[in-house]
């Protein structure tokens, strides 16, 4: 059986105990199924992840021991910034989930002219919390200990006069672009990579972001699904600059 890892909101420490809520026993005891003095390991975020013992499990709660703090090194050395148009259906979850694998560190979601997703204040809130929560189980899975920050869905337009210069470039995929994906100096530490949903950002939505510094890169010949553009730029950036190099 893999090892299981959990994400936890809780302050770890050596010799603490932390208990569990309804969901996550269900979880251990029920899916899992472990029992009393099994092990397992447990982070909450802040970079550390400690060995844990479950010292008792009931129906609706359980009770972790919290044991020695295990070294890992899980983060690219790549501040990677993912801005991302939403669509319809299921294709952000997916993005998120693999985003998280590869390394982002921030999910910015965008809502743009042909995504065709509008979200009031409640549903744009619950959903950042529900793609909080893949990025978190994409964490469990991939081995990281620090998700990535979900931002809170906003139109392209906001994103764009929000938007902080702390990036090294920001790059935004652009069928027929001049430049090429590969042609891009390597930045020092941070870059910010713009993805249109499905049907591609509008034209007045690339002007606008290239107007605002981003620059407009092409990647191959071909027009790819967004999730597979995010997917298969994402993995490019960090073989080529990232912790994904040979």
């Amino acid at each position: 059986m893999p090892h299981t890892r959990l994400y936890v909101r809780a302050k770890l420490a050596p010799g603490s105990e932390i208990s569990m809520g309804e969901d996550q026993t269900r979880y251990l005891g029920r899916v899992l199924r472990l029992q009393v003095g099994d092990t397992l390991s447990v982070f909450n975020g802040e970079g550390s992840e400690f060995a844990a013992t479950i010292a008792n499990i009931a129906k609706d709660s359980s009770l972790l021991s919290i044991g020695e703090r295990i070294e890992t090194n899980m983060e690219s050395p790549l501040k990677l910034h993912l801005v991302q148009g939403v669509s319809r259906g299921e294709r952000m979850d997916f993005v998120v989930q693999k985003a998280t694998e590869l390394g982002v560190k921030r999910v910015s979601p965008v809502l743009t002219k042909h995504g065709g997703v509008k979200l009031s204040a409640d549903r744009a809130a619950k959903r950042r919390d529900h793609w909080q929560k893949i990025a978190e189980s994409a964490c469990e899975q991939s081995g990281r200990t620090r998700p990535p920050l979900i931002d809170m869905p906003m139109p392209l337009k906001i994103w764009l006069e929000s938007r902080t210069q702390d990036h090294d470039i920001d790059l935004i995929l652009r069928p027929n672009a001049q430049a090429s994906l590969a042609s891009i100096p390597a930045p020092a530490t941070k870059i910010c990579l713009l993805i249109g949903p499905e049907g591609g950002f509008s034209g007045g939505e690339y002007d606008a972001a290239e107007i605002t510094g981003c620059k407009a890169v092409t990647f191959g010949p071909r027009i790819l699904r967004t999730e597979t553009a995010a997917v298969a730029a994402i993995a490019v950036v960090q073989s080529m600059w990232g912790d994904m190099r040979a």
